[in-house]
Order: C-alpha cells, then structure tokens, then sequence
C-alpha cells in the first residue's frame, strides 16, 4: 500500500496517474455537447450504489473507468455556453495549474511551519484585494471557503465591536434581496434571525436608503443597536448593487458596522470600465469576496477583508500545540490567528497563478464581456413580446418570465414557467435557474461565461417558450 503514497519513490507513478485523469478530462471537455444529460437521481443513483467501497479496483485507470459512470459523463459542466444558471464560472488554466500543485504539496496555511511561503502568497493576495478595494494601510483579512463564511465572520467581527453582552438589542440591516447567509449568521452568533432587519429596494432592486435610515433611527429610538447594515455589491437574483455611498453615511452617523457583500460584484475590482459601480466600497468595515465567481477561479477561492486588521483578534484562539502566544512576539506569520478555519487550503495560489499569467485586466475583461452580453440579453428579451423582464442588468444577470399571448391565470403562468425549466434541465440542451418575484414564478439567466453569445440567449429563450406553449396547450386540451 506504500506504493500509493506521494513521495520521491512514487513520483513517476503520481505523474502517469494524474496526466491519465488530466487527458481524460481534456477529452470530456472537448466532446461535450450540452452542458447536461438529463440524467434523473433515480437513473444515476443504482450505478452509485453498486459500487463496493471495501472492494477497491486497485487501478487508476480501471477506477477512472469507473468515474466516467458515475460522474463524468452525467457531471453538469458549467464550461458549456448554454450553463446559464447559477453563480458558477468557467475557470481559467492558469488556476488549474494551481489546483494541481496545491493538491500534491498540500501545504496547510494555518501556520507558518506548515505552509512558509504559502503564508506570504495568502498576504500579498490580501494585500493586493484590499489595495483594490480601497481599504487603507490597516487593512487586512484571511481566505475562507465561500461567501457564507465570509459573511458569517464579518459580522462575528461587528458583533463583538458592539462591546455589548445584551444579544438582544442588536440588529442587523440588509435589503430583502440580500444573501441568505445574513440571517443564518444571525442564528449562528447567537442574534436570531429576527434580529436581520429587511430593508425594501427600489424597481432597480437597491436597497432604499431612505427606508434604511428610518429604520436605524427607529432601532436607536426604541434603545436597540445597530450592530451592523450589510450592503450587498452584487444580489444572488438581480446582479444589483445597493447604494454604497449613502449607505456608508448612514453606518458612520449610527455608529453601525458597515459590511459589503461582493461575492459576485467583486469582478468590478479587475474592471477597467466598470470599477466606478462599487464606488464607496472603500468605506466599508469588512468586505467579501469570491474569487470563484467573477474572478473565474475553481471552488473554493473567497476571502473576508477588514478595515482595521486589529478586529480580527475576534476570532482568534491560541493553542500551545498549534500558535502559542510567544509566536506573536517572534512576529511568526500564522494565519489560523484570522481565521475560523483551522487546517486550510492554500486556495490563494489559484488566484497567484493567474495575476503572474493573465493579469488583473485580463479578468477584468471577462467579466467586462459576460457584464456586455448581459445587455445584449436584456434588449432580446425587453423586445420580445413572449417575455417580461424584471429589471435592467447592473452586472450580468437577468431575470424575466414567460407571457403567453392569450390571457391564462399567473398561477397558470407560474407552473409554465417552472415546468419549461425542468424540462429544460431534462432535457440537456441547457440550464437556466428559477427565483420568485412578488411571489410569481420567474426565470433567470446567470451570465459568467464569455463563450457564451447572444444566438445563444435567444436559441435558449426559443426552447423555454416552446416547452412553456407545449405545457399550457396541453393544460388547455386536458381543461
């Protein structure tokens, strides 16, 4: 079994096995067709089950055999052109190159006798994040493994920047179109999820900033805290962006917490066009970021960004096994003193490897054109009497709905729509996500791939009318 082992004996062996599963994924990636089968979990799930996990192949090749039916073949591939779903990118080679070193040397960046210069790549990308973003000279932050647990930590931090022990009066201020990951860090830290106080948007699904600051004076006048008001550069359903700079006046005049959710909308830092849409940025208490979505990086690559680096002592513990307290003044560089995490992927080398091969503008110009095609997009559908759209795109997403020509129930409407994205999904030939809207049933097209073109948009708008047409009909014909 040693022979398994990474090590200097075995690494013809490591080489042969990867470069193996390396080519048949090249493959895969060159002959796929859609960007789904349509397989069902019932369809899939008997060949999962036959397989004998105390009964191993004892092969590379013959275990990859077996990968291609349980897994590859059937694997959603978010590289296709018509992946039109959720918050999932393309990645880029250079990151690949990363992900496979990282995975053989499996540096831990808890601690510096774990990871060396693993430890200084992860700070010089912090620093680098936090220069863009405009944070200051104290600036600082760690990597997480998505935006939930950058968010969940932002607002650890402005917890217990409150210096009150009363959980009770807290609250937390985010628009009704934020993360869902507002409310379970709520739950999480104690706060209850009543404590997330909903600001309503506007028609462009920014939070209102009038209503937010009736709200704050409202939680000031009842002896309440405003611990924090989460801004969100980016929604999940809409691409919008709250009103930074207005938002920032009202967190510095009720001593709130200001946290700015950028998990999508970070892209904008690498843009030479659009950088000025999270103007006011710069003035936030802590940032997230998800490199993984507009940065075109591999699961996971985020990170959670601080003003003032000295707040993130709230989330550190000292263990003699691990960081004791004398490393701090022999200025030992352990990052496990940021983080929640304890062991950690070195995920900052994703991201290193490709500023040193494309640049920051090169990502800057991808996400510019998935942004341009986005408003490509909104000008088929505001032109095409099959749909309603809900909203103009500030980044790359739009959501619209199916309108049939003769009048119908919205209930009706809503089932049509939900079922043309299933069939949709069933079918294979592309994948497009759902939300609600004022409680209606709607459809949404998630942009984050460059290969993706306008034919595309409208070919896949012409299968969800006629899945939806086939459906009413039908209805109709059964009525």
């Amino acid at each position: 079994m040693r022979s398994h082992l990474l090590n200097d004996t075995t690494a013809e062996s490591y080489r042969r096995s990867v470069t193996e599963g390396v080519e048949r994924v090249a493959r895969k990636l060159a002959t796929t067709r859609g960007p789904f089968t349509g397989v069902t979990p019932a369809e899939l799930a008997p060949a999962v089950d036959a397989v004998d996990l105390d009964r191993p192949l004892g092969d590379a090749s013959a275990a990859l055999d077996e990968l291609e039916d349980v897994y590859l073949r059937d694997a959603v591939y978010f590289h296709h052109p018509r992946y039109l779903a959720h918050l999932n990118c393309p990645v880029v080679i250079p990151a690949l190159l990363g992900e496979a070193v990282l995975s053989a040397v499996n540096s831990s960046l808890d601690t510096w006798d774990q990871s060396a210069g693993g430890t200084l790549i992860e700070r010089k990308l912090i620093d680098w994040t936090t220069g863009r973003i405009g944070l200051g000279p104290l600036a600082d932050g760690v990597f997480t493994s998505g935006g939930t647990q950058s968010n969940l930590q932002a607002l650890l931090l402005a917890r217990e920047e409150t210096g009150t022990t009363d959980l009770t009066k807290l609250r937390i201020f985010s628009s009704e179109c934020s993360h869902f990951s507002v409310q379970k860090s709520a739950q999480l830290l104690g706060l209850g999820r009543d404590a997330v106080v909903s600001v309503p948007v506007d028609r462009n699904k920014r939070m209102q900033s009038v209503v937010l600051a009736a709200e704050l004076e409202a939680c000031r006048a009842e002896g309440l805290i405003p611990m924090a008001i989460v801004a969100t550069a980016g929604t999940t359903d809409f691409g919008s962006i709250d009103p930074l700079p207005e938002i920032a006046n009202l967190a510095a005049e009720y001593g709130a917490w200001m946290h700015v959710d950028a998990a999508y909308g970070c892209g904008l830092l690498a843009s030479r066009t659009r950088r000025h849409l999270l103007d006011g940025i710069e003035r936030a208490d802590s940032v997230t970021v998800d490199y993984h979505k507009s940065f075109f990086q591999p699961v996971s690559s985020s990170a959670v960004l601080v003003r003032d680096g000295s707040t993130l002592r709230h989330a550190t513990y000292h263990a003699d096994y691990l960081n004791p307290r004398r490393t701090l003044a022999e200025k030992i560089p352990n990052q496990v003193d940021k983080s929640l995490q304890t062991t950690r992927r070195f995920d900052a080398l994703k991201l290193w490897m490709t500023l040193r091969v494309m640049g920051a503008d090169g990502i800057g110009e991808l996400f510019d054109e998935v942004c341009d095609l986005a408003r490509e997009g909104f000008e088929l559908l505001a032109a095409d009497p099959r749909y309603d759209v809900v909203v103009e795109p500030s980044l790359s997403t739009l959501v619209y709905r199916y309108v049939p020509e003769t009048a119908t129930s919205p209930e009706d409407v809503d089932r049509a729509n939900l079922h043309a994205r299933k069939a949709l999904f069933a079918s294979g030939e592309a994948v497009v996500a759902g939300t609600k809207v004022d409680g209606r049933q709607y459809l949404k097209f998630t942009l984050l791939n460059p290969e993706t073109t306008a034919a595309d948009i409208a070919a896949v708008l012409d299968l969800i009318a006629g899945h939806a047409e086939q459906y009413l009909g039908e209805n109709l014909v059964h009525a």
